[in-house]
């Protein structure tokens, strides 16, 4: 039981001990799960090997369904707050514009989304640390249905956090990009940096190198002299990353503009469906544990007469 925390570990402990007990037989529950986890059209290790251990073909699975995801809500965002709220690049030169012009209210609303964007990397970038010294296969899971929990709440909270801070910046642009900072951030960590999907400035531009490697002619074949050869596989990734976010901006400006906020309940269940897998291992683990630790306690209670 050491990749559980003790806190966790004792509340799950003390429920799943009732559950099995008196409510479902261990086998059935167990078999429950498996018969989940086999109808889930979702590679068994996609959200939980990391960098050089990730195959191309899960790198791309994560890049079309992350990519999808930010461009919808990067693009139906502005429709919702009237900010991108993914694009620091631009946050952090219009706050050198502002600056310059001595406008310090708007230089502090782009200050306040740059420190959003921030803060959620760094908690996601905490919460991944933690479970990875606890040995936690979940852990890029629980963050990805953290992600979902909080555009439930921007979904449902939408109008009334649009109406807090207004002297520098509503709390609904805070939260996408605190939002945005999280999702970029468990993208890059989980595949090695080799799938970021929050902004496509390097993406467009890797897209172009590639393209020239491709195109290029190689007349002169002379001896001690490389080819010049376009890496095919992460051409194929980074269109995939392109189209996705492309994709999913249509999805999401359409969706909030004759949905509004509702569009994000669709958005967190697709983060949720995500992160079933790993959760639904994690807990096959833990009924596994307890059923372990459990067994010479059933046996001794059978032996007493």
């Amino acid at each position: 039981m050491r990749r559980i925390p003790r806190a966790i570990q004792l509340i799950v402990a003390r429920y799943l001990r009732r559950l099995l007990r008196h409510r479902l037989d261990a086998h059935q529950l167990q078999a429950a799960i498996e018969s989940a986890l086999a109808t889930l059209p979702i590679q068994e290790k996609l959200l939980v090997r990391e960098g050089a251990l990730r195959s191309g073909s899960l790198n791309r699975q994560l890049a079309w369904a992350m990519a999808f995801v930010a461009g919808a809500v990067n693009a139906g965002g502005f429709l919702a707050v009237g900010h991108y709220t993914s694009h620091m690049t631009g946050v952090v030169s219009s706050m050198a514009d502002v600056l310059a012009e001595g406008d310090l209210t708007t230089a502090l609303a782009a200050l306040a989304m740059m420190l959003s964007f921030l803060g959620g990397a760094f908690v996601c970038t905490t919460l991944i640390s933690y479970g990875q010294r606890h040995r936690l296969r979940s852990r890029y899971a629980l963050t990805l249905t953290l992600e979902a929990g909080l555009m439930l709440v921007f979904g449902f909270m939408g109008n009334r956090l649009q109406q807090e801070m207004q002297f520098t910046l509503p709390l609904t642009v805070m939260l996408l990009c605190f939002i945005m900072g999280l999702h970029n951030a468990v993208t890059s960590i989980i595949s090695g940096a080799a799938v970021r999907t929050t902004h496509l400035t390097g993406t467009i531009t890797d897209i172009g190198i590639e393209l020239s490697r491709l195109s290029y002619v190689n007349v002169h074949n002379r001896r001690g002299r490389e080819r010049v050869v376009a890496n095919r596989q992460k051409l194929t990734l980074l269109l995939l990353l392109l189209v996705s976010f492309l994709g999913g901006g249509i999805a999401g400006a359409l969706g909030f503009k004759h949905f509004g906020f509702k569009v994000t309940v669709p958005l967190a269940a697709f983060l949720c469906f995500l992160a079933a897998r790993p959760l639904l291992l994690e807990l096959r683990l833990l009924l596994h544990r307890l059923r372990r630790q459990w067994a010479p306690e059933d046996q001794g209670s059978r032996a007493d007469p």
